[in-house]
């Protein structure tokens, strides 16, 4: 048990709560100093942080693109020390989604209004009361169908090359990199 008195199936909602509101407080009692996320690959640089300030930094780039972002849970099983996780990513994509490798712009996707509804599973690694890490199986191929991108819609397909071109897509990855970083940050200035 943690401060908060939550055991590993609380911990599982508790962090998956934090990436639908950007929760600093909640992210400070769920998830360890040590954290690490181990599919911050594709994620803005602050998203491969230790600790909390990952989460927080996870948040700000999912929410970016995806509007009314929700996270409910299906289904949870595990022990003290890890805990399998069956959710569904569902929201609408009215921002860039912007995806990196290697701390650079990969692909950004322009908003499409498109819903999702994916279902993911996630394995979260627990001690001492804490998440201290994450791995998923997503189905991203899934959500970049629902968005358009693969297979390729032409209209889709079009939109990201014009966004490649004209720089938008540099500037969606420049802007959402900042508000990772800020996310991230406004959690240390608070306990400075």
């Amino acid at each position: 048990m943690n401060a908060m008195g939550t055991d590993a199936t609380e911990l599982a909602h508790g962090l998956f709560r934090i990436l639908e509101t950007g929760d600093p407080a909640l992210a400070v009692d769920v998830v360890g100093e040590d954290f690490h996320n181990r599919e911050a690959v594709v994620s803005p640089p602050a998203c491969s942080l230790p600790g909390p300030t990952a989460v927080l930094a996870s948040s700000a780039w999912l929410r970016f693109a995806f509007t009314d972002l929700r996270l409910p849970v299906i289904g949870v099983v595990g022990n003290d020390d890890q805990v399998w996780v069956r959710l569904r990513m569902q929201g609408r994509h009215t921002g860039p989604f912007v995806r990196f490798r290697d701390g650079a712009l990969d692909q950004a996707i322009p908003p499409t209004g498109r819903e999702i509804d994916i279902e993911q599973i996630h394995v979260l690694d627990i001690r001492d009361g804490k998440v201290v890490g994450h791995e998923a199986v997503r189905d991203d191929l899934t959500m970049l169908g629902r968005l358009g991108v693969f297979p390729p819609a032409p209209a889709t397909a079009l939109s990201m090359l014009a966004w490649r071109v004209t720089g938008r897509a540099a500037r969606a990855a420049a802007h959402v990199t900042a508000e990772a970083a800020e996310a991230a940050a406004l959690l240390r200035d608070n306990r400075s």
